[in-house]
């Protein structure tokens, strides 16, 4: 069974790793991160093997970095020379945001199979949205193999690699949109009168349904909306207010500003 190895372990690092153990076996998961205790806590928590970044170089079949773009080159530069002299195939997983594999194989001097990510942190529950897009080195069952490990994780959805940033304005960046838009209403139902939990739990679920009801009647949002504004109703009212407010203009600007910010990481 190939062996998955993962370069940082932080919060999408461990997000993946985690769900990626429920589909290999614990002694071929080797994690590996700049604080040594943060690797062995997680590796006994999740019953995988800590290491350093040499020994997954050396030993991983897919090598996942989930480093910071800002590290990224000084980790790819540490592990150059391991991966020049390895003799088995080996697949690398990056997942730096705003970082083309085209800086990955020239930070590494040479082409290796690599697959580019962008997760989204419902990953943890199984409920992430991951984007990937392979280089052309990646062989079809080395996809397939990424593919099956990745399952648990949520929906994998591969592009083209020029829609990724796009793309993670979306999904990427947008849980913490939508986390903002859960405490707005949940703030807004205590100002009603509403105990906390009751109103964090109702706000919470409402996002949760609204965005399944979409997944599964295939209705644009906007025709699902009017459904709910009955004529000279309250839902109607509360429309009104957010778009006095300028809502989906601020919405609007909030994604192309992560967008826009990924191409100067």
């Amino acid at each position: 069974m190939s062996k998955f190895g993962f370069i940082g372990v932080g919060n999408m690092g461990s997000a993946l790793a985690k769900a990626v153990s429920k589909k290999v076996s614990a002694e071929n998961i080797l994690l590996s991160d700049y604080s040594k205790e943060k690797a062995e806590n997680f590796a006994k928590e999740i019953g995988a093997v800590a290491a350093d970044n040499q020994t997954v170089a050396k030993e991983a079949r897919y090598i996942f970095l989930g480093v910071k773009p800002q590290v990224i080159n000084s980790v790819l530069s540490e592990l150059c020379d391991t991966f020049a002299k390895r003799d088995s195939r080996f697949v690398i997983v990056t997942m730096a945001a705003g970082v083309e594999i085209s800086k990955i194989e020239e930070a590494l001097n040479k082409t290796y199979p690599i697959i580019r990510i962008m997760p989204n942190t419902p990953a943890c529950i199984g409920e992430g949205m991951i984007l990937y897009s392979p280089n052309s080195e990646v062989l079809e069952n080395e996809k397939n193999e990424f593919l099956k490990a990745m399952s648990l994780c949520g929906k994998l959805l591969q592009l083209d690699e020029k829609l990724i940033n796009a793309a993670t304005a979306v999904s990427g960046c947008g849980p913490a949109y939508v986390d903002l838009f859960i405490e707005a209403m949940s703030d807004a139902a205590v100002a009603c009168g509403l105990p906390r939990n009751v109103a964090l739990e109702l706000s919470a679920q409402t996002v949760k349904g609204s965005a399944a009801l979409v997944q599964e009647l295939k209705k644009s949002p906007a025709e699902l909306k009017d459904a709910v504004c009955s004529p000279a109703g309250t839902t109607i009212q509360g429309v009104r207010a957010l778009e006095e407010a300028g809502f989906r203009g601020a919405v609007m600007n909030a994604v192309i500003a992560a967008y826009e910010k990924s191409f100067k990481l």
